[in-house]
Parts: C-alpha cells; sequence; structure tokens
C-alpha cells in the first residue's frame, strides 16, 4: 500500500513538473493561449453581467411600473372596493392596492408646497383607483387589456413603450450573451487544442519511443492534462481578477453618470462566487478537453 502511495506521488509530482516544463518551453504559445482565453473570459464575463443588470434594472420596473385602473364614478365606495377582488384573479397581476377619491386628493395636493390654493376642491372631482403591479412586465400590454375589460373599471393608463423597451432591450443582450459565451468557447477549444498539438507533435519521437517500452496512455498523456490545467487556471484567475477591475470602474462611471438614479449597478460581491467558479470551471474544462482531444492522435502506436 505505502509503495503504491508513494507511486502515485512521484507520479503527481512529475505530472506537474512536465506540465510547467511544457508550458514554459512554449513560450509565447503559452502566453498566446493565456490572453486569448483570459480576453474570451472576460467577454463571456461582461455580457453575463450586463444581461444580470439589465433584468436587475426591468425587475425594479416592474417593482414601480403600475397600471393605474379608474373605477367608473357612477359606483360608491363601496362598490369600488369590491371590485378588487376581479382584479386578483387576472394573471399576472402581483398586487392591488385600492386608492380612495380622499386619499388620491390628498397624494395630489402634497405634491405641491402651496396648500392653500386647493381649500375649494371637493374630493369628489377624483375617482377611486387601483394601483396595479405586474410580475412579468413582458406580459404588461395582455394585463392591462384585462384590467380594462374588468366589470368596474373606467379606463386605465400605463405605460407600454417603456415596459416593451426593457423587454426587448433584455431579450437581445440574453441571445447575444447566450450566443457570444457558445462561439468563444469554442475558439478557446480550439485555442487549446492546436497549443498541445504543438506541443505534442514536438515530442512525438519521445511519446513513441515511452509508448514502445511499455510506458502506458495515462502515464503519457497526464503531463499534457496538467499543462492544459495549469493554462487554464492562470487564464481564469487573470480573467478574474480584470474583470473584478473593470465592474469596479463602471460600477464608479455608472455612479457618477446624470441616470444614477435611475441605473443601480448589481454589487459585484452578489456575483463573486458564482463568477469565480464559472471561470474556474470554463479554464478546466477547456484546458482538459482541450488538451485530451489534442493528444489523443499521438497514443495510437
Amino acid at each position: 500500500m505505502n509503495n503504491s502511495n508513494t507511486h502515485r506521488n512521484v507520479h503527481f509530482w512529475y505530472y506537474i513538473k512536465e506540465g510547467f516544463l511544457s508550458v514554459i518551453k512554449n513560450g509565447f504559445k503559452s502566453f498566446a493561449l493565456i490572453f486569448t482565453m483570459t480576453a474570451c473570459m472576460l467577454i463571456m464575463g461582461c455580457f453575463a453581467l450586463l444581461s444580470l443588470n439589465v433584468s436587475n434594472i426591468i425587475s425594479k420596473f416592474e417593482d414601480e411600473n403600475i397600471i393605474l385602473a379608474y373605477v367608473d364614478e357612477r359606483l360608491d365606495e363601496a362598490t369600488a372596493v369590491s371590485v378588487k377582488s376581479d382584479l386578483v384573479k387576472i394573471p399576472n397581476i402581483a398586487s392591488v392596492n385600492f386608492v380612495s377619491r380622499k386619499e388620491a386628493m390628498d397624494s395630489f395636493v402634497a405634491q405641491y408646497p402651496d396648500k392653500t390654493r386647493f381649500v375649494d376642491i371637493d374630493e369628489s372631482v377624483f375617482r377611486h383607483r387601483y394601483q396595479v403591479y405586474v410580475e412579468d412586465v413582458s406580459l404588461m400590454a395582455e394585463t392591462a387589456d384585462a384590467v380594462r375589460s374588468t366589470a368596474g373599471i373606467a379606463k386605465i393608463t400605463v405605460n407600454l413603450t417603456v415596459a416593451a423597451g426593457f423587454v426587448m432591450v433584455q431579450r437581445v443582450v440574453t441571445a447575444v450573451s447566450l450566443g457570444l459565451i457558445a462561439i468563444l468557447l469554442v475558439i478557446s477549444l480550439f485555442m487549446m487544442s492546436n497549443t498541445i498539438k504543438i506541443a505534442a507533435y514536438d515530442r512525438r519521437n519521445e511519446i513513441a519511443i515511452m509508448r514502445m517500452v511499455g510506458a502506458t496512455k495515462r502515464f503519457i498523456r497526464n503531463p499534457f492534462l496538467f499543462e492544459g490545467f495549469i493554462l487554464g487556471v492562470v487564464a481564469a484567475m487573470l480573467a478574474f481578477i480584470l474583470q473584478i477591475m473593470i465592474y469596479h470602474f463602471v460600477t464608479i462611471k455608472a455612479a457618477d453618470a446624470a441616470m444614477a438614479n435611475l441605473i443601480s449597478m448589481v454589487q459585484f460581491s452578489v456575483v463573486t462566487v458564482p463568477m469565480l467558479l464559472s471561470f474556474g470551471a470554463i479554464g478546466l474544462g477547456v484546458g482538459f478537453i482541450g488538451s485530451g482531444t489534442a493528444i489523443r492522435k499521438y497514443l495510437k502506436v
């Protein structure tokens, strides 16, 4: 048992040493691959964060954007309150808030510093209304139509243009993000595979001799897998560090912008662990898959 563990440890350190030596030996090729993978992961990360922030903005918009549903002025307050039971049954309704004529008048008057101009205004000039909040802003138009057709509702006001604009932006960003991530993963795999292929080609005679003297495929393959592992991990760590710096810079600029009161960016601390795990998984996956694919044909001896 001890001899078996000793052999495993010797092999493990041999794989690491050979992996590092191969990375150093390839020099510029290794640097170019790390640079390419880092750039690919950075682009993936930036679009993922953009998609996350757009979704966050839309989520806040859903919380703030409401459908104002005005009750038929011929209905008394008790009947107007009863309309709520029909509104809450409509799909995509998150919550419904009844606002009486008096509450509507008080809210209107509160917007002006000079209250004396409104002393002769009676609450009867206002209508009972409902503030209707939706769950999914992309279904705002359908929900607005359902609210409008509810018995007891005379008219509604809703900003469908802004809602549609945000939804379109979210869909475009999500589609572009997924497309870019797929393309960049293929590019990273291709670059990794080519780099390992070059390293394996340079050592093709050595590999052939090792196979003929009885070396196992695993013993020959593992140094190349560790090379891919090292390149992938280095690229992932560089990408993560640069992503933090770039996002911090963009967050500061967004806070100083004129629309800072409308745009609140997600804190990086919220996505630190998922981002680190994602970059690590991409780096390791590309490293192992790319190197494993590249060395395969040289083991057929």
